[in-house]
């Protein structure tokens, strides 16, 4: 047989559920911290750099590189600079249409997922470039990256010839 009811049953009832829920929670989210690197901030490094030999009179040509990040958090490449480009450098797309054409689509950032990375290739995300001077196999070319959450980062890209680069 029970207590009988009184009046404080139903503010005990009312104030004890919420409080065993939140310390549910913070247990969760303790057990969650502890198993790992969650909640630590993006650490991203620029580990391969690469810019393709303009070719032709063609007036620009595309820079690639490989992020990783090692960090529990995300983090995005916002902009690309240089003081080797005509005019500043842009992220893109590349994109084919219908009929077979390629083009570029600009973006106005890029995501560098948590404990992975971004690897840039011809056929997905590059950064577009016009060169400021010809450019020669073997040259090296400065960019300096620009994250949301990091310092930038300058890097020197190698210039190679469209095609002999492997992943």
């Amino acid at each position: 047989m029970g207590l009988p009811p009184t009046r404080f049953h139903a503010p005990i009832a009312a104030v004890g559920v919420p409080v065993l829920a939140c310390g549910l929670a913070l247990a969760g989210l303790g057990a969650w911290t502890a198993g790992g690197r969650a909640g630590t901030p993006p650490h991203v490094a620029v580990t391969r750099a690469y810019v393709f030999q303009p070719l032709g009179t063609t007036p620009e040509t595309a820079a690639f590189f490989t992020l990783a990040n090692d960090g529990g958090s995300a983090d995005r490449l916002l902009t690309v600079t240089s003081p080797d480009t005509a005019v500043r450098p842009a992220l893109s797309r590349h994109r084919m249409t219908p009929s077979g054409a390629a083009y570029r689509q600009p973006v106005d950032s890029v995501a560098v997922p948590a404990r992975d990375g971004l690897t840039m290739a011809p056929h997905g995300i590059d950064v577009t470039v016009r060169p400021r001077k010809t450019w020669r196999p073997g040259e090296r070319v400065s960019f300096t990256l620009h994250f949301a959450h990091r310092a930038p980062v300058t890097i020197e890209a190698t210039v190679v010839r469209p095609g002999t680069v492997t992943a």
